[in-house]
């Protein structure tokens, strides 16, 4: 039986989601939990591959197992064996042939910047000390619609067999004393999310003009565009599937 398990963490502690020889990830120890509680080794496919350093607020996996268990129970025992930077939300069984990542119609991921210096918020997101366009940034937002190709934005030496992204929504809200960027896609290239931001933020501080955008992107060439902002203020905040996957 195939069943997809609903969680939340933050990132700071781990080397990013997925399993690595040389740095402890979320996968690894939710497998872990898993295999301890249902006896018996456990394997996750997430539905993403957040980076080192990156939150999520929404992030699935799935996992297979014949054993028969309590949803509620065994989210319970997680959640008590679970260190505290790591939170399950749901587990729920879904039809065989659902893929956490290859069913997901679309990922929104989440962007903080600090406009002012908060001594509460400064590890989770990224403080800018000079005043940013904000309007200009939302203007550049909307180029974004007109491409597909965003290989300018993708980390290099990446193993991809297209750059092609759809993205579905791009934009800027002031929430107090915070910048939020928010971006909808299909999918995500590595580094995306950083990349763009770090090029708005270019964009909004006067260092490049809004036009100049269209020359990144058409450019392909990651070295034409901004920096990549920390991984700290980045957060997977929803994944999206077909409403028929739960059997």
């Amino acid at each position: 039986m195939r069943y997809f398990i609903e969680l939340s963490y933050n990132g700071k502690g781990y080397h990013g989601w997925q399993n690595q020889p040389n740095g402890i990830t979320v996968q690894e120890v939710v497998e872990k939990a898993l295999s301890t509680l249902l006896n018996e080794r456990v394997s996750i496919m997430g539905a993403g591959r957040t980076d080192a350093g990156v939150h999520a607020s929404q992030m699935f996996a799935h996992f297979d197992t014949a054993i028969i268990f309590k949803a509620p129970d065994l989210i319970f025992k997680l959640n008590s064996f679970l260190p505290n930077d790591i939170a399950i939300a749901a587990i729920f069984e879904v039809k065989p042939e659902i893929h956490a990542r290859f069913y997901a119609l679309s990922r929104t991921y989440l962007y903080r910047v600090s406009v002012n210096k908060n001594v509460f918020t400064f590890d989770n997101s990224l403080y800018v000390k000079h005043a940013l366009d904000v309007d200009k940034m939302n203007e550049a937002s909307k180029i974004l619609f007109e491409y597909k190709d965003f290989q300018c934005f993708s980390k290099t030496h990446t193993d991809v067999k297209t750059y092609n992204c759809d993205i579905m929504q791009a934009k800027w809200i002031v929430k107090n004393d915070e910048l939020h960027f928010v971006i909808t896609a299909n999918r995500f290239l590595r580094n995306m999310v950083r990349a763009i931001v770090g090029t708005m933020i270019n964009i909004g501080l006067g260092k490049m003009d809004i036009d100049g955008l269209h020359t990144i992107i058409q450019s392909k060439n990651r070295s034409e565009a901004g920096f990549s902002v920390p991984a700290q203020g980045l957060y997977l905040t929803n994944i999206e599937y077909p409403k028929d996957i739960i059997l």
